[in-house]
């Protein structure tokens, strides 16, 4: 089972402005770098969380259907299901239809059965799914929790931006910021 990220977020879930205002910084001289911090930390959280955070695109490869069918997607919050493909032993996909499909997008992680679950048949990476995730379109959709927790965060990588270049961040996380993100964690034993 992988994930892979077909189409990115349009938008951060912070502005610069947000951040310029949570750091009290006028002026734009450090606004790339202010841009970079942001997007490090919602990486930073959506990795940690297994969340996406603004609607993104993403593609699940399976090599096989799981024994009993359920196919559980780890990325959420889950949209819906755009499309099935599997392919046979020649590399040639063949879209499934999602006729009589049942999701449960609020269960954790969110959970797909499709009535037609047709043979792979190539070994590796035989069946595509492809789905939306995230909290919606804007900022304003993503909790405010999170946003709390990305804003502390840009905060300790900025005044660690001297010892800690923009491309090696996140260096640390702030305290508080577990604690934060906790509720939107998915605990696996």
């Amino acid at each position: 089972m992988t994930y892979a990220l077909v189409t990115p977020p349009a938008a951060e879930p912070l502005t610069l402005a947000d951040v310029k205002a949570h750091l009290r910084l006028d002026g734009s001289d450090e606004d790339d770098l202010l841009a970079a911090l942001i997007a490090a930390a919602r990486q930073h959280l959506e990795a940690s969380t297994g969340l996406c955070l603004i609607t993104q695109g993403w593609r699940l490869y399976l090599d096989r259907w799981p024994w009993n069918g359920m196919i559980e997607i780890a990325k959420g919050p889950l949209q819906l299901v755009e499309s099935v493909t599997v392919y046979d032993g020649d590399g040639v996909g063949e879209d499934v239809s999602l006729d009589g499909h049942v999701l449960d997008a609020a269960s954790e992680p969110a959970r797909f059965f499709l009535e037609s679950q047709p043979l792979p048949g190539r070994a590796l990476n035989g069946i595509e799914i492809d789905f939306l995730a995230g909290f919606g379109d804007a900022a304003t959709d993503v909790p405010d929790a999170l946003k709390r927790a990305m804003l502390m965060h840009v905060a300790l990588m900025y005044e660690l931006r001297g010892a800690v270049s923009a491309d090696m961040q996140p260096a640390a996380v702030p305290a508080g910021y577990e604690r934060l993100i906790s509720p939107y964690r998915t605990v696996r034993l």
